[in-house]
């Protein structure tokens, strides 16, 4: 028996067990939507290296429907790093890195999941690598970033919401 879209005895292509249609996903687009590195003590630092920085990482992540597209969403991952020392502000860099993804055949209950864990983590890399050339460029050592796990994130972010009273919550 052949199947009647591709002609071949397999199933159609794109198409999962069960009979559903797999999950598809293509990056559209990444980009900076938002860029600030700021170093306000260079003269303090000027004067000497100094002690080692306290180093303070902030992440969020963020996702919305792209209005006038259907089927395209955009991911952003909100960054700032806070470095500081004895003299005080070393820099401060905020970025906010975000993809555009063109998502099909996904059920509504996992939408969410993947735009906060999926997307992130495929756009990630660009973000570190960015990270590392603005702090170096700076004029400071190249900020390292870790691996981040976005599942944990997510996982956090539905307990604090879970946490809330009722009455808190935004419809």
């Amino acid at each position: 028996m052949t199947d009647k879209q591709n002609g071949s005895g397999n199933p159609a292509e794109g198409a999962a067990e069960g009979g559903q249609p797999a999950i598809q996903a293509q990056v559209v687009a990444q980009y900076i939507k938002d860029l600030s590195f700021e170093n306000p003590n260079v003269e303090k630092l000027m004067s000497g290296p100094g002690e080692n920085p306290n180093m303070k990482l902030e992440v969020n992540v963020n996702a919305r429907r792209m209005s006038d597209k259907e089927g395209l969403f955009e991911s952003a991952i909100d960054f700032k790093a806070h470095a500081t020392n004895e003299a005080g502000t070393i820099y401060q860099l905020e970025v906010v890195y975000a993809g555009i993804f063109r998502i099909k055949n996904i059920p509504e209950e996992a939408l969410e999941p993947f735009l906060l864990i999926n997307c992130p983590a495929l756009i990630f890399p660009y973000l570190r690598r960015l990270a590392s050339d603005l702090t170096r460029e700076g004029g400071f050592p190249p900020l390292l970033l870790d691996p981040i796990d976005f599942a944990g994130l997510y996982v956090r972010r539905k307990q604090q919401e879970a946490g809330r009273p009722e009455a808190s919550t935004v419809s």
